[in-house]
């Protein structure tokens, strides 16, 4: 394999079914773009239900050999991983930079949250050990193993493609399954056909990594409802996961979703105010606020408002805008003209409600100006909707109650962010507060590999990372023995 192969401008015409590089079916293509630019980059197959068939039956045929290997083994082709990704980390950086407007702290972050899922994902092998559990029957043993669900289908969104891939891919590997991954159509090669070629060059072995580039309009279904599917890990938004959900549960396949959040912000009345605009600039721009953790609305008390408001729009107005190549640009572009427009309208139609806009607000082409919005009110446009974009609704609050119900005033529950004085007070605050995900004095963009990730209410079903991740992936089996002849009462 040449160095080429892993640069973003290689070839990448080709899915990975069955150990092979393939085209689609029907030999059609989609087009790969840089959005910083608008060049072609690449193309990808587009495949067809066909393709996902063949898929899906590589995997099955081959996960029952890859589960009967060691733990050792497993995770030894993990670790092999592990390597390749380390020697390829430019190559990673420049494709999602390239691909998905990456500004360098995003995709450096990126990468190395995808390099501890693997590490972690190491370990998770070891931890599929049979378990011994008391008898009321006397005689009996009793023995609870833990068992690969077979095979697992991913589906993971352009935002951040290669981390919420492999956070999947990784673990499911490791205990013993075998997988299907669709990556977005935007982002085929680092949220798909990249970790094909890593894993490649890691030696695993045929069948047991299934990559398929094609639109969700055209695959997205058979995907969902495949009947080989055991598990499907979705990531994106709450509309789509739904869909996604119930054509999995249709063939009692598990849903493993993390959907859309509309996550809150609360500043209190005794906060550091220069600490609470450093932490919201990080959680409100970064990626241009295209990640479903980021700050959606930030609730402000009332004492402290103008001054936090004044501060933020300064530095949002600062940030420097452009392609994220250039290290110095920290504002990437958005993702298509959908995502501008959706942006730009959420926008306008929070100032036509009575906001005011401080900064930004405008564009040009894909790359939206950073923007702070005053005198907004819960119920606005780009407070109630997840608006994924770099645009920070400030509202006001007179006492913590109002705080908490306005925070909690949402379908959403994923993440949220408490910047308080009183540490104890923070952290009563966060019990109070809907989310499966807070953070005091802190900003709510986070994830560790060690730590349950995942939302509340209409924000998913189940968690990723942490040693939650193994209730996703793996099933208890109940063995039991009698040592003795047991006496039956008839």
């Amino acid at each position: 394999m040449t160095e080429r192969t892993f640069t973003i401008d290689g070839d990448w015409n080709a899915m990975y079914l069955d150990g092979e590089w393939v085209a689609a079916a029907d030999g059609e293509t989609i087009a790969v773009e840089n959005p910083a630019t608008r060049e072609r980059v690449t193309e990808v197959p587009a495949a067809t239900e066909d393709d996902v068939d063949r898929a899906y039956e590589a995997a099955a045929a081959a996960q029952a050999s890859w589960s009967e290997r060691s733990a050792e083994e497993r995770a030894s082709v993990i670790e092999d991983a592990i390597d390749v990704l380390d020697d390829r980390r430019d190559d990673v950086l420049e494709a999602l930079a390239v691909e998905s407007g990456s500004a360098n702290a995003k995709a450096f972050a990126e990468w190395q949250t995808a390099q501890g899922m693997c590490h972690h994902a190491t370990t998770l092998a070891g931890r599929m050990e049979t378990e011994t559990s008391d008898s009321m029957i006397p005689g009996k043993q009793n023995e609870i193993e833990r068992v690969p669900e077979g095979v697992v289908g991913v589906i993971s969104p352009w935002n951040f493609p290669f981390n919420l891939s492999m956070r999947a891919v990784a673990p499911a590997l490791a205990t013993g399954n075998a997988v299907v991954l669709k990556p977005a159509s935007s982002t085929p090669v680092t949220g798909g056909l990249l970790l094909a070629r890593i894993f490649e060059e890691a030696g695993l072995p045929d069948g047991l990594l299934n990559v398929v580039t094609g639109r969700g309009s055209d695959v997205g279904d058979r995907m969902a409802s495949h009947p080989e599917l055991d598990v499907m890990a979705f990531t994106g938004s709450t509309e789509v996961g739904r869909r996604v959900a119930a054509q999995a549960a249709e063939n009692l396949a598990l849903p493993a979703m993390e959907l859309g959040g509309n996550n809150p912000y609360v500043v209190t009345a005794d906060a550091d105010v220069d600490a609470a605009v450093d932490s919201a600039v990080f959680g409100s721009f970064l990626h241009q606020g295209q990640i479903c953790i980021s700050i959606n609305r930030h609730l402000v008390h009332e004492d402290l408002y103008d001054e936090y408001v004044e501060q933020l729009a300064e530095r949002a107005g600062s940030l420097p805008i452009g392609d994220p190549r250039e290290r110095e640009n920290v504002v990437g572009p958005v993702i298509d003209e959908d995502q501008r427009d959706q942006i730009l309208a959420y926008v306008e139609e929070t100032v036509e409600q009575g906001a005011t806009l401080e900064t930004g607000g405008g564009h040009e082409d894909l790359y939206v100006e950073p923007t702070v919005l005053s005198d907004a009110t819960n119920d606005m446009a780009a407070a109630c909707n997840e608006h994924f974009g770099p645009v920070a609704p400030v509202i006001p609050f007179a006492d913590e109650d109002e705080a908490v119900e306005m925070a909690n005033d949402t379908e959403h529950g994923l993440a949220a962010a408490i910047h308080a004085g009183d540490l104890d007070r923070g952290r009563q605050l966060a019990d109070r507060i809907e989310a499966g995900m807070v953070h005091v004095n802190d900003q709510p963009v986070n994830e560790e590999p060690s730590v349950p990730f995942g939302g509340m209410k209409a924000s998913g079903i189940g968690r990723y990372d942490g040693d939650a991740i193994l209730h996703e992936l793996t099933q208890t089996k109940w063995i039991s023995t009698q040592t003795e002849k047991r006496n039956y009462p008839f």
